[in-house]
């Protein structure tokens, strides 16, 4: 049978979410919201109207139009580091190994279009990745478990023929809805203890750690 690794993107396998914190902060403060960094930082992962929400709630009294500034502002500022962008150590190997080792891989992110673009060529594995669930493909964002499950119809597995891999308690609680176990990576910046408050049934370090540690880890 089929077996699918489904990967989240940004500090998963890209180098990606203090430059999310960074334009974030930026985009708020031009629209006149003082968001602290930590805040931000711990609400990575979500999608763009959800983490809005999640950090500004009831207190701004956003219009869509409102909230659809912040994003675009924020897409704009996070689009300068595009051609920057800068893969974790093994994430590249780390996909490789797993489609040699038979598993399908399978990318479960928030970001599409040139966003998404530019992540799969910091990962540089193309020749690796089969699909890719991301914004466009969903209703809900994570910690819904549909990015997840989504994935796993593009990979034609079950859950329980599955792995995912994430970075944020999002990503956890995501993985753990959909029946998936989870493996958290701390290069994302999220303490452990959190990780697997969340639904992490093993943690590593970051995608070259979880390489080299695949005999002890739910992919083995």
């Amino acid at each position: 049978m089929n077996r699918a690794a489904v990967f989240d993107v940004d500090g998963t396998l890209v180098d990606t979410n203090h430059l999310h914190v960074v334009t974030w902060w930026e985009a708020f403060r031009r629209a006149g919201h003082e968001v602290p960094t930590h805040a931000i930082h711990r609400a990575v992962g979500l999608g763009s109207d959800d983490l809005i929400e999640h950090l500004l709630g009831d207190r701004a009294n956003l219009s869509p139009g409102d909230a659809e500034e912040l994003s675009t502002a924020h897409k704009v500022l996070y689009g300068q580091y595009f051609e920057r962008l800068v893969p974790l150590p093994g994430a590249g190997s780390l996909l490789r190994r797993l489609a040699d080792d038979g598993w399908t891989v399978v990318l479960a992110t928030s970001a599409s279009g040139d966003e998404l673009s530019a992540l799969r060529r910091a990962i540089d594995a193309d020749e690796a990745i089969k699909g890719t669930a991301s914004a466009d493909d969903v209703d809900e964002g994570k910690p819904a478990p549909e990015p997840v499950e989504r994935a796993l119809e593009l990979a034609g597995v079950p859950a329980e023929r599955a792995v995912f891999v994430g970075d944020t308690v999002w990503d956890m609680r995501a993985g753990s809805r959909a029946g998936v176990p989870c493996v958290a990576l701390l290069c994302g910046g999220i303490p452990r203890a959190d990780l697997e408050e969340a639904g992490a049934d093993a943690v590593f370090a970051d995608p070259a750690d979880l390489l080299g540690s695949l005999s002890r880890s739910p992919f083995s």
